[in-house]
């Protein structure tokens, strides 16, 4: 068999203005679970979301992310950012390389680089091949130019177990923004 091992870098990659995906392990290949490794950019946020069936699990390799996967005392439809858990002990995390993040079915979840440079990521989902599909989809949405037709996006979600509770948002900051330390906001897009 070929492709069980991958240099460095290696691995099919799909690229739009929202994400790099480099695909690890697939169901092509027999794996019951589905490896990426994502780069995720300054100013993207994936807006909260759930899966009925699907699990998940990211590790920050480079970087800082915020991570959220718990449900909310009380879910609000424009923003997760200042969720908290109905216990209030567990909130938003701000994790850096070696963070890690399980989500269970039926469990909010999302994450966010609110920083100004790009952050890298492992991402596994079970089971394959959902992820890859959205993956390739959303690539061919971003891929056709012009504005990305939310229509189509919200369609495709429906395809591959996503409930997004919270807007994806997808704003770089601009070079002013990024010398002060900050990041934009606004926009939506899909991942």
């Amino acid at each position: 068999m070929t492709g069980l091992v991958l240099p460095a870098g290696a691995g099919r990659r799909l690229v739009t203005p929202a994400q790099e995906v480099t695909f690890k392990a697939t169901g092509e290949q027999g794996s019951s679970v589905s490896v990426f490794e994502v780069v995720v950019p300054a100013g993207f946020d994936v807006g909260a979301h759930v899966h009925a069936r699907s699990q998940e699990f990211f590790y920050v390799l480079e970087g800082e992310l915020e991570l959220l996967a718990f449900e909310p005392a009380q879910r609000t439809d424009s923003d997760w950012h200042r969720w908290r858990a109905a216990d209030a002990d567990e909130g938003v995390v701000r994790a850096g390389a070696g963070a890690c993040m399980f989500v269970p079915s039926h469990t909010p979840h999302a994450f966010r680089n609110a920083g100004d440079v790009p952050a890298r990521m492992l991402f596994t989902c079970f089971p394959s091949p959902d992820h890859e599909r959205y993956f390739e989809e959303i690539a061919e949405i971003w891929g056709r130019g012009g504005a990305v037709d939310p229509e189509a996006v919200a369609a495709m979600r429906r395809r591959y177990d996503v409930e997004q509770i919270t807007p994806l948002r997808f704003a770089p900051p601009t070079p002013a923004a990024a010398g002060a330390g900050a990041a934009g906001t606004g926009g939506t897009g899909g991942m």
